[in-house]
């Protein structure tokens, strides 16, 4: 049995990131194509995301430029390639406040967000520093934090403090406190249902970017290598890897790092628009493949 159906949803790209900016000392890697997505969950009688992509005008435009992003195509044109628009959608789930997670929570009119309070509240700390600070403020947009404490004053968001079970039943968001950013957070999937899961999911945000982050360089001889770009520590981001690991048995292909070029390679995909894809992760009962 499986409650739910999972889609990884790509919006954008950059075709040149290098990848030390993703593996931590990857520095002789080169570049690579990183695709930027989010995920569209469906079952239970509800239509959750985890994370909204970004605003395409005003400042997160500008950041998207600086890195070098492109190709963005509107969450309406993207989630119809699912048969969803956006006033579908009834859950978010945001990782983190980065600009390319949380910057178009107004295309959402819906739904009710959660962020863990820690990540709201550092990101306006941050923000309260001089300039000598402003590389703590990387890859992020201001006018977010003011969008999510719009969402609160319309009673659409919800600050999660730490680890909690069920917001929708058998989804569970687990903190991940001083790893990628001060607040980040990621979904595990119980599709099964069951405490003890053995058909768990986990959408890792930004603590996981590509295979090699959980798996090495070796594959006789794996380990873990952390992202290339956090404000936390080494050891933290070393850590939650094991942590999600052993939430699915030690099976790496069960945690989905969105921003992965090569997901298409494990799991069935297809081309939406432009060159972008479309991840079929798993399909619950009953449901029809997106992708065949």
């Amino acid at each position: 049995m499986a409650d739910y159906s999972i889609w990884v949803l790509e919006y954008a790209e950059c075709n040149k990131n290098p990848v030390a900016g993703v593996v931590y000392g990857a520095h002789d890697k080169g570049t690579c194509r990183l695709p930027y997505a989010y995920v569209l969950i469906k079952g239970n009688g509800s239509n959750a995301m985890v994370d909204v992509g970004y605003n395409h005008s005003e400042y997160g435009e500008t950041i998207a430029n600086e890195f070098g992003v492109g190709n963005w195509h509107s969450a309406r044109e993207i989630l119809s390639h699912a048969e969803m628009t956006p006033e579908d959608i009834t859950h978010i789930f945001i990782t983190h406040a980065h600009y390319d997670h949380m910057g178009g929570i107004a295309a959402f009119p819906n739904a009710t967000f959660y962020i863990q309070e820690r990540e709201l509240s550092k990101w306006v700390w941050a923000m309260s520093l001089d300039q000598r600070f402003k590389m703590l403020q990387a890859a992020l947009d201001p006018g977010d934090i003011l969008r999510a404490v719009g969402l609160a004053k319309s009673g659409r968001l919800v600050c999660v403090q730490g680890d909690r079970a069920d917001v929708l039943p058998g989804i569970d968001l687990h903190a991940a406190y001083d790893t990628h950013t001060w607040g980040s957070q990621y979904v595990h999937i119980r599709n099964d249902g069951k405490d003890d899961s053995e058909d768990g999911w986990i959408l890792a945000g930004d603590l996981v970017y590509r295979f090699e982050n959980l798996e090495g360089w070796d594959p006789q001889n794996q380990s873990y290598i952390p992202i290339g770009f956090y404000v936390g520590s080494t050891t933290n981001n070393v850590l939650v890897l094991d942590e999600m690991s052993k939430l699915v048995g030690g099976e790496h292909r069960r945690i989905v790092p969105i921003h992965e070029d090569r997901l298409h390679e494990r799991f069935p995909s297809r081309e939406t628009v432009d060159g972008l894809r479309m991840t079929e992760i798993t399909l619950a009962d009953g449901e029809t493949s997106k992708v065949a």
